[in-house]
Order: C-alpha cells, then sequence, then structure tokens
C-alpha cells in the first residue's frame, strides 16, 4: 500500500478563502466520483463557506472532555475505519485537545498519509515555524499553533490562495470574514494594509522556492537544455579564520535569491605547506558549507589574490564573497590586503562582496609558520644585509665619534642576528667573517691591519664569531623543523580530505582526479592503463589539459601497480610529495576497480533482465501466437471442407477472419522484432527534418476514422526525426488510445512548440492509470488492468518508447484532467526553425 498525497492550500492571509478552495475542490471530484469525505472544516460562521459543505460526506467528530468542557476534534481512528479516497482536514497548524489521539493536527494527517489516504488541508503562511518570528515582528502577534516547514514541503502539490490587500479589506469590510463587531478591531490591527503586504510577499516568496523545484524536475524530465534565466555560482574565499562561517552563511543567502544558485567555498594554501589556518576550523567549515549544499576546494598558489581569481574564473563564477582583513591597521602599510586586491583586479565579470564580521581588525590570532624556503625575496635581502651591511655600518661609525669596540661588536652582532633572521645561515655566516674582519681592520688597534695588539680584543672578536655562528645556526635549524612542521600538516590535512571523501561515499574517478589537480597545482592529471608490458598505454581518464600518452612524458609519474600510472604535467614535483602522491594514486586505482564492478553489476542486471523478456516472449508467443493462428486454421480448414456448401457471405466471412488473424500476427510478430532490435541495441535512426503534419496522418491510418480528432498547425516546426520510427511510435500510442477511450469519444492528437521542443500529445478519455504505473506501462509485456488475453501481449507503448528514445526523443504519461490519459511526445526541433507563432487567438490550458 502506497502512501497517500498531501495537497495544501497555502493562505497568504486568514479570510482569503483558501478553505472556500479546497471545499470548491472536494465538489469537483465528488462529481468525477471520488469517494471524498470531510474528516474537519471549520466554516467560522461564514455563510458563503458553510454553504460548500452541503453535499458533501462530513465524518462525525471525536468528542473529548476537557476541564469540565466538552470539545471536538477529528476523529482519525473512525476516519482510518472508512477509508476513503480522498478526506479534507482543515487547519493543518491546529493543536489538538489533550487527550487526542496525538498533539498537532500535522500528525494526525501523516498517520493519513501513512495509511495511503489522500488528503486536502490548509494552512496560513504566518503559522509556518520557520517565520515565527519575522510574523511577530510584522504584525505584533505571536503564532502560538505552528506546524514544521518540512510536513508543508513534502507535499505532492501546494496552491497558494492569494488576494490583494485592499480586496481583502473590502471583504472583510463586507463581514464574509467575521462578525460585524470584530471587523473595526480587525481593520485597524492584525489586517493593516502594510501587514498583509509583507504577509503577502512571505507568502510569495516561500511559495516560489517550490516552484523554482518543480520548474527544475520538469526541465530534467523533459530534457530543456536552453537557459531559462540565470545561474549565480557564488565563490567564498577562506582563510581557515573564525570568520568562514559567517561568510559560507551570508553566500548561502546570496544564492538562494536566485533560481540554481550554487556555493563553492575554496581554501587556498601555499605550495610550500606553510599555512596560519586552522585545520580543526577548516573542517568544520568544510563540514558546513556541505550541509548547506555548495561544495568544498582545497587549491595550493603562492599568490593569494591571483589563485583566487584564477579559480573563480576557472568555475565560470559570477560573485565572490570575503571577509574583512583581521589585520591591524598598521599592516596596511606593507600590502593592501587579500579583499583590496581582488575586488581591484576582478573586473566588470565578477561582483565582489566584502561582508564585516566581528573577527575584523583583531589580529589573525593564528601562528603565522615561517617559510622555509624563505622565498627568493628574502634571501637577496639577507645577503645584502649580510655583506652590504657591515661596509656601510663600518662608513657609518667611521663618520662619528668613537663609542668603543664593545659597542662595535654589539652593532656588528646586531647585523649578523638580521642576516640570519632574513636570509638564513649563509648570509649570517658572511655577515659573520665581513663584521670580524672589518672590526680587525678599522677598529681594533692597531687601525688598518689584520692583526690584534690586546689579548682581549681578540677574545671580543672571536667571542662575535661564535655568537654570530651560534645565532645563525639557530635560526637556520629553526626554520628547517619548521618547514618539516609545516609540511607534514599539509600531507596530513590533504589526506584526511581524502579519507573523508571515502567515508563520505565520493567515488566519482573524474572528482578524484580534479582533487589531486588541485592540490598540487598540475595542468593536467591523467591514469594510465595497459593489460600487459608490451601494450601501449591507454587513458582511463583525465582532467586539465591534453593528458600524455606514457608515463615517460610527464613531469610527474606515479605507478600503481604493475599495469597503470598516474601521470602529472605542470611541474616537477619534490620527493617528499610523492607519498601523498602514492595516496592520491592507490584511491585512483580503488576508485577505478569500484566503477568497474558496478559496470559488471549492471550488465549483469541487463542480462538477467533480457533473460526475463525472454521468458515473457515464451509465455506471450505460447498463447497470443496460437489464438490467430488457431482461428486462420479454422477458417480454412471449413473452406476447404468439401461436405458443407458455403453461401457467398459465410465465405466472405471466413476469409475476413483469415484476413484479421493474419493482421494480428503481422502486428505481433512486428512488434516482437522491434522490442528484439531495441533489446540488442541495433536501431537505428536515420534523423531529418521532417513535419509532423506529414507523418502522424499516415500513422493513423489502422485506426476508425472517426476514433479520432487531429489537430497539428501547418505552422508548427520542424522537427529531427526518423519518419518510420515516428509513425510506428505514433500508431502504437494511438491504437493504444483508441482502445481503451469510450465510444462515442474520439481521441484527440495534438501538436505545440514549447522553448526548443515540439511535443505531439495523445488524449484520451478511459478509465486513466494510477501514478505509481505511469511509468510501469512502458515495460515489455505491461498490460494494465484487466485488459484480455486477446488485448496483446503489452509490447505496442514499450516499442514506442524504444524509437522515441533513440532519435532523442522522451514519451511521459500525465493525466488528463476530467479523466483519462495524457501521452506526450517530446520531439528536438530544428534548429533553424523561425520561432513557433501560433495562428488565430491564443488558448491557455
Amino acid at each position: 500500500m502506497g502512501r497517500g498525497k498531501l495537497r495544501i492550500y497555502l493562505g497568504a492571509a486568514p479570510g482569503v478563502g483558501k478553505t472556500y478552495s479546497m471545499l470548491s475542490e472536494a465538489h469537483r471530484r465528488v462529481e468525477r466520483g471520488t469517494d471524498c469525505v470531510v474528516a474537519f472544516v471549520e466554516h467560522h460562521s461564514r455563510p458563503r463557506t458553510e454553504v460548500m459543505l452541503h453535499g458533501l460526506e462530513m465524518m462525525p467528530r471525536a468528542e473529548i472532555e476537557y476541564r469540565d468542557t466538552v470539545f471536538t476534534e477529528m476523529d482519525v481512528d473512525g476516519v482510518l475505519a472508512r477509508r476513503p479516497a480522498v478526506v479534507l482536514v482543515d487547519e493543518l497548524a491546529h493543536t489538538n485537545i489533550p487527550g487526542s489521539r496525538n498533539a498537532k493536527r500535522w500528525q494526525d494527517v501523516e498517520e493519513l498519509l501513512a495509511a495511503g489516504i489522500d488528503v486536502i488541508s490548509t494552512v496560513n503562511i504566518q503559522h509556518l515555524e520557520s517565520l515565527g518570528d519575522v510574523v511577530e515582528s510584522i504584525t505584533g502577534v505571536r503564532q502560538r499553533e505552528t506546524v514544521p516547514d518540512e510536513v508543508v514541503r513534502r507535499a505532492d502539490q501546494i496552491e497558494l490562495v492569494d488576494m490583494s490587500p485592499q480586496a481583502l479589506r473590502r471583504r472583510m469590510a463586507h463581514g464574509n470574514v467575521y462578525k460585524p463587531d470584530k471587523v473595526d478591531a480587525a481593520l485597524s490591527n492584525y489586517f493593516r494594509p502594510g501587514n498583509l503586504t509583507a504577509l503577502r510577499e512571505l507568502a510569495l516568496l516561500w511559495t516560489a522556492d517550490r516552484v523554482d523545484e518543480y520548474l527544475q524536475e520538469y526541465r530534467t524530465e523533459h530534457r530543456v537544455s536552453k537557459i531559462w534565466g540565470s545561474r549565480e555560482r557564488i565563490v567564498v574565499g577562506l582563510t581557515g579564520g573564525p570568520e568562514g562561517r559567517t561568510l559560507i552563511r551570508r553566500a548561502v543567502r546570496l544564492a538562494e535569491k536566485g533560481a540554481g544558485g550554487e556555493v563553492l567555498a575554496v581554501y587556498i594554501s601555499r605550495s610550500d605547506g606553510l599555512t596560519a589556518a586552522s585545520p580543526k576550523e577548516l573542517a568544520v567549515q568544510r563540514t558546513l558549507v556541505e550541509d548547506l549544499g555548495g561544495t568544498f576546494h582545497h587549491v595550493v598558489g603562492d599568490d593569494i589574490p591571483a589563485g583566487l581569481l584564477d579559480f573563480s574564473r576557472g568555475v565560470n563564477a559570477t560573485q565572490i564573497v570575503l571577509g574583512v582583513s583581521r589585520r591591524r591597521s598598521w599592516q596596511y602599510a606593507f600590502s593592501p590586503g587579500v579583499s583590496a586586491t581582488v575586488a581591484r583586479e576582478s573586473g566588470p565579470d565578477l561582483d565582489v562582496h566584502i561582508v564585516t564580521h566581528d573577527e575584523a581588525a583583531k589580529g589573525r590570532n593564528l601562528p603565522v609558520a615561517r617559510r622555509a624556503k624563505l622565498g627568493r625575496s628574502r634571501t637577496i635581502w639577507g645577503w645584502l644585509v649580510g655583506l652590504a651591511g657591515p661596509v656601510l655600518l663600518s662608513l657609518l661609525l667611521g663618520v662619528i665619534p668613537e663609542i668603543g669596540l664593545a659597542n662595535d661588536v654589539l652593532l656588528f652582532l646586531a647585523l649578523t642576528v638580521a642576516a640570519a633572521l632574513l636570509g638564513g645561515l649563509r648570509p649570517a655566516l658572511a655577515s659573520a667573517a665581513a663584521g670580524s674582519l672589518l672590526l680587525n681592520y678599522y677598529f681594533t688597534p692597531p687601525i688598518h691591519e689584520l692583526t690584534i695588539a690586546d689579548p682581549e680584543n681578540m677574545v671580543a672578536l672571536l667571542v662575535f664569531v661564535g655568537v654570530a655562528i651560534s645565532v645563525a645556526s639557530v635560526v637556520d635549524l629553526a626554520a628547517r623543523r619548521t618547514h618539516q612542521a609545516a609540511r607534514l600538516r599539509a600531507e596530513a590535512e590533504t589526506l584526511s580530505f581524502l579519507a573523508g571523501s571515502v567515508l563520505r561515499g565520493e567515488t566519482g574517478l573524474d572528482a578524484l582526479l580534479e582533487r589531486l589537480r588541485e592540490t598540487f597545482a598540475m595542468e593536467s592529471v591523467a591514469l594510465l592503463e595497459r593489460h600487459d608490458d608490451t601494450d601501449p598505454w591507454s587513458c582511463v581518464a583525465f582532467v586539465g589539459t591534453r593528458p600524455v600518452g606514457r608515463p615517460e612524458d610527464a613531469d610527474v609519474d606515479m605507478p600503481v601497480g604493475d599495469h597503470l600510472a598516474l601521470a602529472l604535467t605542470g611541474r616537477v614535483l619534490p620527493g617528499e610529495d610523492r607519498r601523498v602522491l602514492g595516496a592520491f594514486a592507490a584511491q585512483a586505482a580503488v576508485v577505478l576497480d569500484r566503477q568497474r564492478l558496478v559496470d559488471e553489476a549492471e550488465e549483469a542486471r541487463r542480462i538477467a533482465e533480457g533473460n526475463k523478456i525472454r521468458t515473457s516472449l515464451l509465455a506471450a508467443v505460447s498463447h497470443d501466437l496460437r489464438t490467430p493462428l488457431a482461428g486462420i486454421k479454422a477458417s480454412v480448414s471449413s473452406l476447404r471442407a468439401e461436405d458443407v456448401e458455403w453461401s457467398e457471405e459465410d465465405r466472405a466471412d471466413l476469409l475476413a477472419n483469415v484476413e484479421e488473424g493474419a493482421d494480428r500476427l503481422d502486428h505481433l510478430v512486428g512488434n516482437l522484432l522491434d522490442v528484439s532490435r531495441l533489446e540488442t541495441g541495433t536501431v537505428t535512426a536515420v534523423l531529418r527534418q521532417t513535419d509532423l503534419d506529414e507523418v502522424v496522418p499516415m500513422a493513423l491510418v489502422g485506426v476508425p476514422d472517426d476514433s479520432v480528432e487531429l489537430d497539428i498547425p501547418e505552422t508548427l516546426p520542424m522537427v529531427v526525426v526518423d519518419r518510420g520510427l515516428l509513425e510506428r511510435a505514433v500508431a502504437n500510442i494511438v491504437e493504444n488510445a483508441v482502445k481503451y477511450s469510450p465510444a462515442g469519444m474520439p481521441v484527440l492528437v495534438a501538436a505545440s512548440a514549447i522553448a526548443d521542443r515540439v511535443e505531439l500529445r495523445v488524449v484520451d478519455r478511459g478509465p486513466g492509470v494510477p501514478e505509481e504505473a505511469k511509468d510501469r506501462i512502458f515495460g515489455a509485456f505491461q498490460r494494465h488492468g484487466d485488459a484480455p488475453r486477446g488485448a496483446g501481449v503489452g509490447l505496442g507503448l514499450a516499442v514506442a518508447r524504444g524509437f522515441v528514445e533513440a532519435m532523442g526523443g522522451t514519451v511521459t504519461a500525465e493525466d488528463t484532467p476530467g479523466g483519462g490519459l495524457t501521452m506526450t511526445i517530446s520531439l528536438r526541433m530544428d534548429a533553424d526553425a523561425p520561432p513557433f507563432r501560433p495562428e488565430g487567438r491564443a488558448e491557455t490550458t
């Protein structure tokens, strides 16, 4: 037993007519023969609503005593025992009286849906739980009765009941909503024009979210590839600081303003592995952005602004969200900062949002690891300070009054320490050597000689050289240890991300290779394979630019077993990166094996499905082929009987029976052959430009003339189809519709153009098909309902869908308003065709 369907009338405000609309729908369903009952409806003494209850079956209410007073609630047990097809339940957010079956009415509705009963209900926008604070700030009234948003969002249909504030106030003034003694108070308080306008906007925006979801489902089902509106792609620049969570939430809100908005959070780390980011905070931010529907990316780059802009343009982003810098004011003297640089260099194609946060201008509050290799500029400055510094200091000390050898030694020692901090060990050693020589030559008696007369001066110079070398060694050792720690931390972060992707089930090979390319900042990554040592390499998957054909041609290659290898191009990686690269390579091999196992399982499923079809074919042949053959043989035997004299009329009937049986055999064998061709994939569509009004009439030859009504405009654009396949598909669908359509009600075959597609609709007024069977009827050997054995073997719709899909189209089944089934064939329009403009008066369905 399937779950029932929920339809909700969402009111923009009290009194807009949601209960009236619900009752109107109930009358329409009763007129169509649906078993529809009223479980609970409050008419609030409104005459027009009360009149709508006439003619509807009303379930008795349950009486519950609470504090010496008897209250009435919906009788859930009675409804479950009655088991109607559709039940009406008013006021979804209502709180039941204590002692009821459930605390809230929406929980009662959930029970009815679980029992397979369709429910039509009502609720006002102010009763949605997520909007409670907003509604209170607008109206000043806190809603005590609320319903979770998810309950309403899960509804199969949501219909907005809306009315302008002026019309609603007029309706109230006429006494159609509240009693006359309450109208003035309501109009001057809750129902002020401003309140009603704000509530109406909330209802429209909330409903628009559902409209976007339905539109996306429609585009997917009908394969609409043309863009309908803009798609925002927003990049969030993360630093690993605490402000990242604020930036992610702001970006998600921006994305939600447009249909199909996408959020990509990116963290850029330096290529040397040294970052100021907190791994724990980055993990939290990654989880947050993925929970909100976005994606997280880890990119390597030394120039943070350039890397962020390159990534944004690479993913075709429209907006960048950055936080105000956490640097203090004096730090702007050295550089304008990442945010200002990105905003300046983004160009007209990227909008940059700089968001304030609580951490702005408070400092980074994170330990900044020094660069292990120090970089070219710092090395140059170290050598300049180490070599030119002592010379300039000597010139300076030569023009000022003498300050003593001890002070001279301290000044030269300060230069050596500065050279060590800037350039490392070698510039510091050079500074110590140059300083000792200059101190000896210019400032140690005898002056201008490389000799030392006083032993105390000798000790001072030796101490100077020892201290300088010691400081330089300590600084260089600290830099190397920092480099090692930072690289290990970067490796741990990368491996943690890789392990997390495995645990989250991210098994796409392309996604894994793209992550590898981003991590090591490579131009391309390819996974190469060969069956044995003599076979050439073949590319299994790649990302980036054109891949290399052999591992030997790559800048970096990593073998995975004997016949699999990763090939990377872009730059040569240091040896310490190969450990992480090996982990990526092993994971790539696992993902490849998993994909192949999935493909093998799918192939096994197809084989099993083929065996099932062959079994069904044998069952069909055993009966449906034998029946017309038996009729043909009986008629022929009767004609050949010599002991019976047949009249001309009898002979004509027998020959007609032979012809009818032969036609049935021809049709059945044709469908069997078509199904066989579809299953083996041998159907080849010869596509060319075709007018529907030339093909469809040819498909109607096999049905009675008065059983089909044709409506195909002559101005309809041409479609790209195989004429033979389309004619066969339309013939099968029309034949099926005529078979189930009542006598005297012809099948309508109509066509129209929608966007870049042309839709051909076959509309019948038959018994229709339940929602859960709409896909099943397109399977081979499927006959819906109580179709007799002589009605065919259930191949017509399967062949029709297979032929249409072979031409790049789709076939879907929908309910016909008022009863029946509508088959829609969607075909690709000729790209060079002019826009379709229907002649005469436009009609909206």
